[in-house]
């Protein structure tokens, strides 16, 4: 994976671009360590890092190519699991290629297709493309937005990046959040609205969207969504139908020209995708795929069996690993690590954001970096297959607005009254809530059930795997560890979205319709054991740490946190250790301590990125 950052200054107001370049691309050498390279020319400035997966030497960016009496200059950030497919289409049509990187490939789609070279694409990707005579940029995102791309329009220019704090880094780009802004941090953090970058004059390409900016001109294309149809396929039909998506997709997905590995929890997605790439790596001769999971020191002694968290992981990991002949990796982190790692966290983010859900696996990343290049991971297949339990349990469905949003009365009794009396909190959560509900494509003709699981559905595709997906890129990458997730392919999510509710949830099981997928490539006592979220710490001492953080803000008096949370209120949250919130505030596992790292998190955000309250 990479880093990429562009800007397209009309005014040429600034003397120093080179310098200001430099300055935006070294924000994001963390994405891409091992070469950075630009382009300069006329208005029009380019910067890449570049993490080496595929081809070191022929997939040098920004890449230039020349047809039609055009230039065309792409920074891309990315991996296309189709790529030979693709390139054999364009050979067809009569183009050639200096190298097998999926890069070249990219822009010669481009070149042939136009906007609609994204059509033919199947991987994770942000990519820019300029035409340097016409002055045109174009952008694209995937699909579902695994890869991050935000863009910012300023002075009659435009400029974009993998992350915000590339923009930031741009002295035209001031850290103001406004009223609408403060909300959507108060309302849904540490969940975002996709497209909306919380800074004022800052946005984000949402995923299956493009872009084309020409001499000023901006138009955003949404160029792909699920789509209702009718699901005809018979129970069997549909078993074998997902079952050889699943496994296309993971075998795609092993290319690489470096060292990979794979997350393995015990849980069915990442044991799956290890049965299937272990198996791969046994026919081709190969050595042992290496495999990893994380603990916390003292879980034995420390884990409470909850609703979200039945039992442990360990016997399960050991099972498919055993079975596998893995090289298996227990990465063990202490308490200290995952609060130190709340303020890197952040900063990754630019945002705050899952406290010790972000910063544990920030440190697990850097752990599996030493060992591989490359890793696949089982996001996305609690989203698409029904894994949460919001799916199915009562209570949840019932909840107003986003269910893993379970109460604002954590978020509302914190808050200061005057900033309180300036805000509607809610109204700003059930209006990005119904938003997407509005969104949500519908079949003519469907029942109130089937309208009801497609709403969860797209919320859950929108909302909480975008979530999830911005932690592993960000956390990942600021590891350099390129992660790969194989239940994002489209053509899995496009087929899933039509199965009706019932085969999903079979046998009254999350994911019942997966795990039958799943028959004979994992064994029973795994394919069948209850859902398990990615693990966190029960230790004492992170919640001890995190109080003592909040208890040094507290003694700070120019604290910006108080600006907007009442301190006489987060005071006693802190000396109750949060013992008062023991359901999951947000998600599955953010209770009490996680609460208050978030406010941690919040503080150090205001005060490290010089936030202006406007």
């Amino acid at each position: 994976m990479c880093g990429i950052v562009g800007w397209i200054d009309r005014n040429d107001k600034h003397t120093v671009k080179d310098q200001i370049l430099n300055d935006m691309a070294a924000t994001l050498r963390h994405r891409g360590p091992d070469d950075f390279q630009k382009w300069l020319k006329g208005p029009a400035c380019f910067g890449h890092q570049r993490l080496i997966v595929v081809d070191p030497k022929g997939g040098k960016q920004p890449m230039i190519r020349e047809a039609r009496n055009e230039s065309f200059v792409l920074c891309y950030n990315g991996e296309l699991y189709n790529t030979d497919e693709v390139r054999d289409a364009l050979k067809a049509k009569g183009w050639t290629f200096k190298s097998h990187s999926d890069t070249e490939v990219v822009l010669v789609s481009y070149m042939q297709w136009g906007k609609h070279c994204v059509d033919y694409l199947n991987g994770i990707f942000a990519f820019s493309i300029w035409e340097e005579k016409r002055q045109r940029l174009f952008l694209a995102r995937d699909r579902l937005g695994v890869k991050p791309l935000f863009y910012s329009e300023h002075n009659g220019g435009f400029m974009f990046a993998s992350e915000m704090k590339a923009i930031l880094a741009h002295p035209d780009v001031a850290p103001k959040v406004n009223k609408e802004g403060i909300e959507e941090l108060l309302a849904l953090g540490p969940s975002r609205t996709a497209g909306y970058g919380i800074f004022n004059n800052l946005s984000e390409l949402r995923p299956g969207h493009r872009i084309l900016w020409e001499r000023g001109t901006l138009k955003v294309e949404r160029y792909w969504n699920v789509k209702s149809e009718p699901h005809e396929d018979t129970w069997e039909e549909t078993v074998a139908a997902v079952r050889q998506l699943f496994l296309d997709a993971v075998k795609r997905q092993l290319v690489s020209d470096v060292k990979l590995g794979t997350f393995l929890s015990g849980g069915v997605d990442s044991s799956a995708i290890t049965a299937i790439a272990a198996n791969k790596y046994q026919q081709d001769q190969m050595a042992p795929l290496e495999t990893f999971s994380i603990d916390y020191k003292d879980q034995e002694k420390f884990f409470k069996t909850n609703a979200f968290q039945p039992d442990r992981d360990e016997s399960y990991i050991q099972l498919v690993s055993k079975e596998n002949k893995t090289q298996h990796h227990v990465m063990t982190a202490g308490p200290e690590v995952l609060v130190t790692l709340l303020k890197k966290s952040v900063e990754l983010r630019d945002l705050p954001g899952m406290a010790d859900v972000d910063s544990s696996l920030l440190w697990f990343c850097d752990k599996i970096k030493q060992h591989v290049t490359v890793a696949l991971s089982g996001e996305c297949a609690d989203e698409i297959f029904g894994g949460y339990p919001w799916f199915y349990r009562k209570e949840d469905k019932e909840r107003q607005g986003f269910p893993w949003i379970r109460s604002l009365k954590e978020r509302t009794g914190l808050i200061r009254d005057d900033v309180e009396a300036q805000l509607d909190i809610e109204a700003h959560m059930l209006r990005r809530y119904q938003e997407t509900i509005d969104e949500t494509p519908l079949l003519p003709g469907d029942s109130e059930d089937v309208k009801q699981h497609r709403y969860m559905s797209y919320l859950n595709m929108n909302w909480f795997m975008q979530t999830l997906l911005e932690r592993k890129d960000r956390m990942s990458m600021g590891a350099s560890l390129e992660v790969r997730v194989p239940f994002s392919d489209h053509r899995i999510v496009e087929y899933a979205w039509n199965i009706p509710w019932e085969m999903k949830f079979h046998n009254n099981q999350e994911k019942g319709l997966l795990r039958e997928a799943l028959r004979g490539i994992l064994p029973d006592k795994v394919l069948f054991r209850k859902k398990n979220p990615y693990p966190k710490t029960f230790h004492p001492d992170y919640t001890k740490g995190v109080c003592q953080w909040m208890e040094e803000i507290l003694t700070d008096s120019n604290a910006p946190l108080f600006e907007l949370f009442d301190r006489k209120k987060v005071k006693l949250l802190t000396e109750t250790k949060g013992n008062s919130i023991d359901t999951p505030w947000f998600g599955q596992l953010m209770t009490g301590p996680q609460l208050i790292a978030y406010l941690c998190q919040v503080n150090y955000w205001l005060k490290t990125y010089n936030i202006q309250l406007v």
